[in-house]
């Protein structure tokens, strides 16, 4: 691949986006690797989570191509919002946790796919925003749909029609963000995160995410039925009676997935 860095490193997939001369910013060759890498993290086994970052220090993803965004009219750019959405939805269905490590600029398409992972990490000179309106557009990759699932639609309103940067304090400040590291210790602390995630039983952690993802589009009470469904398969599983067993015997777990 020529955009993209991918590494496996005892289960973790690091998926490193590297255009750092234009900023990673996001063209549809990016996003076609982008999409090979989801197919190696969603099928390969031995993949258990992966961490989502920049190359550089300067920029997460900067934002879209402008060039290509430029040739766009409202077929085209209907089409483009499409699979964009299509691409970032399939990040929040992969049934393994992909943790998004900002490592600088955030903006437009690097914000919407940050959006898209299980959750956000940055480092202390991260910037997030979606200035799309300030080129006459409007986010196209699930930012106005996201966002404001995340932070509440009053600021997602502010945020998207200022189309104003948000620093990494306010972000962690408005919960878009769990955690803010010094840049030097963004991926080490990352990492961390993902193998206390790796060390819980793997099928409870799929069904969790299942849970929490499709119960956002449902009432409370069908929310609640479908958690109750998801808990009776866990309930049913090898991994639940490994879990049970090991902290009645007071021992480590071996979890199989299952």
């Amino acid at each position: 691949m020529e955009n993209i860095l991918f590494e496996i490193n005892q289960g973790i997939a690091t998926v490193t986006l590297n255009r750092p001369k234009a900023l990673n910013a996001l063209n549809q060759a990016l996003l076609a690797e982008l999409s090979l890498c989801l197919d190696r993290i969603e099928n390969e086994a031995e993949i258990a989570a992966a961490i989502l970052t920049g190359a550089g220090e300067k920029a997460f993803v900067a934002g879209a191509d402008i060039k290509e965004l430029a040739a766009l009219d409202a077929t085209s750019g209907q089409a483009l919002a499409e699979r964009g959405q299509a691409l970032f939805r399939r990040i929040e269905n992969l049934g393994k946790p992909v943790i998004a490590a900002v490592n600088g600029f955030a903006l437009g398409g690097g914000c919407e796919l940050a959006l898209a992972c299980t959750f956000r990490v940055c480092s202390t000179n991260a910037f997030f925003g979606l200035p799309e309106v300030s080129l006459g557009l409007i986010p196209g990759y699930g930012g106005t749909q996201r966002l404001s699932r995340l932070v509440g639609k009053g600021l997602a309103m502010e945020w998207i029609l200022t189309g104003d940067k948000v620093s990494a304090q306010r972000a962690y400040e408005s919960g878009l963000v769990n955690h803010v590291f010094e840049p030097a210790e963004l991926l080490p602390k990352t990492i961390e995160l993902v193998q206390k995630i790796m060390a819980r039983g793997p099928l409870a952690v799929r069904q969790a995410m299942r849970a929490v993802h499709m119960g956002l589009d449902m009432s409370l009470d069908q929310g609640q039925s479908m958690e109750a469904t998801l808990f009776g398969l866990c309930c049913g599983s090898e991994d639940a009676k490994e879990g049970l067993s090991a902290f009645i015997e007071k021992r480590p777990t071996a979890f199989k997935g299952c």
